[in-house]
């Protein structure tokens, strides 16, 4: 039992892996978030205010009620499409990362 407890004193602790990687992965992530982020909020509702003045009320001239119905559509739309950009990204990026990772 005293011989476990001295080489156990001594032993070096495992070095702790960096998930940073060293082409600054982590860097390019934050940005890929922040900039989805930024599009799912900005995108939806400017297309919403633009779609129902622009284009429900004054190209084809509906009415007030039914141009926020059409509106509300073309900002939701615009949010599954964002989401779809961002899954595919994400996606891709995660695949290029583990084909790097993996060559020998």
């Amino acid at each position: 039992m005293d011989r476990f407890d001295k080489t156990s004193q001594h032993a070096m602790p495992p070095p702790v892996q960096d998930f940073r990687g060293t082409d600054g992965s982590l860097a390019s992530v934050l940005k890929t978030l922040l900039f989805f982020t930024i599009m799912m909020i900005t995108l939806p509702i400017g297309l919403y205010f633009t779609s129902k003045a622009y284009v429900f009320e004054a190209s084809m001239g509906f009415s007030s009620n039914d141009s926020y119905f059409y509106a509300a559509i073309v900002a939701v739309v615009a949010v599954h499409v964002v989401l779809a950009f961002f899954v595919y990204i994400a996606w891709n990026e995660g695949s290029q990362q583990s084909r790097v990772g993996k060559q020998d």
